[in-house]
């Protein structure tokens, strides 16, 4: 498989990471990372905005390994893009899990 390239943000405590949700797919999964970074997760749930939020947390975390309190829907809470802080991980180990669950 080719090395994916993407942009990952370092903050003090943790990485910030573009996101686009599209709802209502057949099953929760991450599809591509595009060539800017974002990171298209397809979600079971429909469009209502808490319930597509608070299922991206978790499936986020599920991938990522981490807590669900780590990760915080930072922008765009009430559209398809949005940006998501996961705290305690360095942008090395946010790259390295998301191109491991594309593998």
């Amino acid at each position: 498989m080719e090395n994916r390239k993407f942009r990952l943000h370092d903050g003090k405590r943790g990485v910030a990471l573009a996101v686009r949700v599209t709802p209502r797919s057949s099953r929760n999964e991450i599809t591509e990372i595009q060539s800017d970074g974002t990171v298209k997760v397809r979600l079971t749930a429909a469009p209502n905005e808490a319930e597509a939020n608070k299922m991206l947390v978790a499936f986020m975390a599920e991938v990522l390994g981490v807590p669900t309190k780590n990760i915080d829907i930072v922008a765009g809470a009430t559209g398809h893009d949005k940006l998501i802080s996961v705290m305690d991980m360095d942008s090395q180990e946010v790259h390295d899990r998301l191109t491991a669950y594309l593998e």
